[in-house]
């Protein structure tokens, strides 16, 4: 936390989804390309994707956090600020069916907080997942990478990103640690009490509620901050000064 401000740190969660409800309607040769990817998913993965499985079971259940086959529907962003002398906490979300339109509004808040120099972005596996999926999504839709996640002439300790995920491993890289197991242990409000990540397909497709999954990422967003600040030894926000917009 040292030469960090807190109220200068964007905390950021996405949401993803397969890009079509049927793998054989996505674009182009993408059908046969994934068929390819499910068949290397299944000799990977057969504790989750038994031999068995056809190409859509795969695709339904994992094509999401690939950005060649799924897309963004929600990237909730939060930050800090101090109000009568007490620190409160502001959550927005972009979401909906235009994924270039809510990657355009969440690129220009961005531009509105701050040049990048003076930003930290945080996250939970920010640095493997999140800004790697928006900027991948970027290009596909023909968009600019805003300043601050274009990192890769960047040193490792020029990188603004701060992985709440990384904090906790210190070194270890063995395993992964869910935001959900660190929110138990840490005794924070779990984030998990309405959808999990495995639902936000079947939310989106069969209810058609995305709005839901915008709350759902808000809550994951609220949650990765108040874990940022208990690894940092700092008090939680109080839940009364959380603010959803």
């Amino acid at each position: 936390m040292k030469n960090i401000n807190k109220e200068r740190i964007v905390f950021l969660d996405i949401e993803t989804i397969p890009q079509t409800i049927d793998y054989k309607e996505l674009p182009g040769r993408l059908p046969e390309l994934w068929e390819e990817k499910a068949e290397t998913l299944k000799k990977r993965m057969p504790d989750r994707y038994p031999a068995e499985s056809d190409a859509q079971y795969v695709f339904a259940n994992g094509a999401g956090i690939f950005a060649e086959f799924g897309r963004i529907v929600c990237i909730s962003a939060g930050f800090i600020y101090r109000k009568d002398g007490q620190e409160h906490f502001r959550v927005k979300s972009f979401y909906g069916d235009d994924e270039s339109k809510l990657l355009v509004e969440f690129c220009a808040m961005l531009e509105l907080f701050g040049r990048p120099s003076e930003i930290n972005l945080c996250g939970h596996n920010i640095k493997e997942f999140d800004v790697p999926y928006i900027c991948r999504r970027l290009l596909v839709n023909g968009l600019p990478i805003p300043g601050i996640l274009d990192v890769a002439s960047k040193k490792p300790w020029e990188v603004p990103f701060l992985d709440t995920l990384e904090m906790w491993k210190f070194g270890d890289y063995k395993n992964f640690t869910s935001l959900n197991l660190l929110t138990a242990i840490f005794n924070i409000p779990t984030p998990k009490d309405d959808i999990n990540g495995s639902q936000v397909a079947q939310v989106y497709y069969e209810e058609n509620d995305v709005e839901r999954i915008s709350v759902y990422c808000q809550k994951d967003v609220v949650a990765t901050a108040q874990l940022w600040l208990r690894l940092n030894g700092c008090p939680l926000i109080a839940e009364e000064h959380i603010e959803h917009v």
